[in-house]
């Protein structure tokens, strides 16, 4: 799989094309950035009554109705949650697509489960950074970058490709590197590993650890040290020398125990019930279960959010915790 560097990208290809941003949250935000400290030019397409405007203005950036944004740029870049993409596309978008423009998109899920459902006449591309958003600023600022995603689903122009690596380069990713997938396989991968490992998955093991310690009698304080604060840690060195360089790193206890005790909680119950979850992600349940949430107002998962933060451990990360963020 070839990784595409600053030396395979021309962002003289976008020199002089608007870029519309549509929104400008946390992803938003330091695109429009990144892309004018690219020497790009950027305008932010945002509904009238979003609290954003006024941050964008303050940053210098011209701030113009969705629809207007898209229809004086060449590109359109969508930065807007998920669950409104389909409305604003419908909307605001779709009517101000000429022939040739550009839809860009971080995230593969509105396109690949007919959300949004382009004409043929656009180019329509991925660009996925492996990070929020927060970060890759920071990351740009510093002269570094994330890695990430490009794609392409629709190559009306023939340069989608070479449209997809400019952008990605002019935010910052081409530094790092950036790797070719297809919609389908970005929007089924980014949904099972946010769900299952990096996020639902981690927190449940996390939580479990936590209370399990706790229910036998150690002080809250232990639990959270031992079983939440030092995971920076290990993840550091599974992405600098991958797991068996992460073993061979910790103490020969800690390597010893991994292996007799590790399977125990990542068992085949667990691959099956991940297997399930990708199935589920893949015929459209889940997509179908999130559109349904939203339309009801997130009642049950706004529900679902309190209770997590109300869980113990995050009153110890609250107690202890951010006095060791630093570290």
């Amino acid at each position: 799989m070839k990784v595409y560097r600053d030396e395979d990208a021309d962002l003289d290809l976008l020199k002089g094309k608007r870029i519309a941003i549509l929104g400008f949250g946390s992803q938003g935000k330091a695109q429009a950035l990144n892309l004018r400290d690219s020497g790009l030019e950027v305008t932010i397409g945002l509904r009238p009554q979003s609290p954003s405007r006024k941050k964008a203005e303050q940053l210098g950036f011209e701030v113009q109705s969705l629809s207007e944004s898209c229809s004086g740029a060449e590109l359109i870049s969508f930065l807007i949650p998920d669950q409104v993409q389909k409305e604003v596309y419908q909307e605001e978008v779709r009517k101000n697509l000429k022939e040739g423009k550009c839809l860009i998109f971080a995230h593969a899920f509105s396109v690949h489960f007919k959300l949004v459902e382009p004409p043929d006449h656009v180019d329509v591309i991925l660009v996925a950074p492996h990070g929020p958003g927060e970060v890759m600023r920071k990351k740009f600022q510093a002269g570094l970058g994330v890695s990430g995603f490009v794609g392409v689903y629709e190559n009306r122009t023939g340069k989608a490709l070479q449209k997809a690596l400019a952008y990605a380069k002019g935010i910052g990713l081409t530094r790092t590197g950036v790797v070719e997938t297809t919609f389908e396989h970005e929007a089924l991968g980014d949904l099972f590993g946010e769900q299952a490992v990096l996020c639902g998955g981690l927190a449940e093991l996390l939580k479990a650890g936590f209370e399990t310690l706790v229910g036998q009698g150690l002080p809250p304080e232990n639990a959270y040290l031992e079983c939440v604060h030092q995971l920076d840690l290990i993840v550091d060195l599974i992405k600098r020398f991958g797991i068996a360089g992460m073993y061979s790193r910790i103490s020969e206890l800690a390597e010893f125990g991994s292996y007799v005790n590790g399977p125990r909680i990542i068992g085949e119950r667990t691959r099956m019930a991940m297997r399930a979850i990708l199935e589920e992600i893949r015929r459209g349940e889940f997509t179908e279960q999130f559109m349904k949430s939203y339309r009801k107002g997130f009642e049950a998962f706004k529900e679902k959010r309190q209770k997590e933060s109300a869980h113990p451990i995050n009153q110890v990360f609250r107690n202890i915790g951010e006095s060791f963020a630093s570290e």
